[in-house]
């Protein structure tokens, strides 16, 4: 007979220093906006102050092991390390644990409805062939049951009027635009709110990977101008001397949307200010000081044309002045949108629970 002794796990004991410096790396890879160098600076400073190094296991062996783990990539032509695909992932997913907790991958989005017909997964329920109904949902033991020549024993041939289909329910699909406001206030003060929506941006692209596989998500940042940028941009992003262009966000935001088929669309805007900037020919139209009618009236109309198309905006206000939130309650009432005034803390909590609450909405 064989006997097994069970103690209490403690990890493994070769992995524990690293994970613990990873933890911290990945957090200021983030706010240094992905610049390796600095990151490991900080690291070796905070290293000298709380002593996380020991005899054993030391900044060199730490840096090491990043690269032979391929969380760093060497490039021996340049003579420079930087910052792997797999650190980039590493890093989104440490902002969905983080910000949305440990969500499990699925095969097929979750976006519930009250839609039966073509879909995804098949349900209970079934009905007459209808024309225009796909092939493969047919039930060919139903339908031959049904035919009256072999329920009654005698040969027949099968008749459209025979064919049972087997409904499917219907799960929604759903594209969504993030906006990222990019402009200097949202490192004014000395108050860090870009990290915080960089890492809201990374946990929703994570989210959106692993759990709604078959949406979209489309990032863009907007300061003087609007641009899109890529997935693994994300952990560099900064912000820079600019004003805050809403309108050249809301109008890339809804020619992206345009091109995508789904029905279910949305723009998320992260945003800590009032629009300011305008782009007018090769130049632009400028004012940071009180709200300008003239700009806050051309954001509020490309609100207005979101709304005729159906995409509805969600605004997460990072700023509590008074003057703000009364903009942003008539730029929602314009589009018929949400808008949310919170704290940097609580930005991920909002998102989620409107993203998940978007995907259960009824069509």
């Amino acid at each position: 007979m064989l006997w097994h002794r069970f103690s209490k796990y403690t990890g493994n004991s070769d992995d524990a220093p690293f994970e613990r410096f990873f933890k911290l790396f990945r957090e200021i890879v983030t706010h240094t906006s992905g610049d390796l160098s600095e990151a490991l600076q900080w690291m070796t400073e905070i290293d000298k102050e709380y002593n996380l190094s020991n005899s054993n296991y030391g900044m060199g062996n730490f840096i090491q092991d990043l690269k032979d783990k391929g969380f760093l990539k060497e490039n021996p032509e340049e003579g420079t390390i930087t910052i792997s695909p797999k650190m980039e992932q590493s890093i989104r997913q440490s902002a969905l644990e983080e910000i949305f907790g440990k969500i499990k991958k699925s095969n097929k989005g979750d976006h519930n409805s009250n839609i039966s017909g073509t879909g995804d997964e098949s349900s209970a329920d079934q009905r007459q062939f209808q024309f225009g109904d796909e092939l493969d949902s047919i039930s060919m033991t139903d339908s031959l049951k049904n035919a009256a020549g072999l329920i009654s024993g005698q040969s027949s041939s099968i008749h459209e009027e025979d064919l049972i289909v087997n409904e499917k329910e219907f799960k929604a699909q759903s594209s969504t635009v993030l906006m990222i406001d990019i402009s200097h206030s949202m490192i004014l003060y000395g108050e860090d709110r870009i990290t915080p929506a960089k890492k809201v941006a990374m946990a929703l692209a994570e989210l959106i990977r692993t759990k709604y596989p078959k949406d979209t998500l489309d990032i863009i940042t907007f300061g003087n101008d609007a641009k899109f940028i890529e997935l693994k941009d994300l952990p560099y992003l900064q912000v820079g001397p600019y004003h805050t262009n809403t309108v050249a966000g809301l109008q890339l935001a809804q020619d992206i949307l345009r091109r995508r088929k789904n029905k279910n669309k949305q723009i998320f805007m992260i945003t800590d200010g009032k629009p300011s900037c305008l782009k007018e020919g090769d130049g632009y139209y400028m004012n940071s000081f009180g709200l300008d009618r003239k700009i806050v009236n051309k954001t509020l109309n490309e609100a207005a044309i979101c709304r005729r198309l159906k995409i509805p905006i969600t605004t997460f206000m990072i700023a509590r002045d008074p003057y703000l939130q009364s903009f942003v309650e008539e730029f929602t009432e314009t589009n018929k949108g949400k808008a949310f005034y919170t704290s940097l803390n609580g930005l991920g909590d909002f998102i989620f629970k409107d993203f998940e609450n978007n995907k259960k909405k009824q069509f």
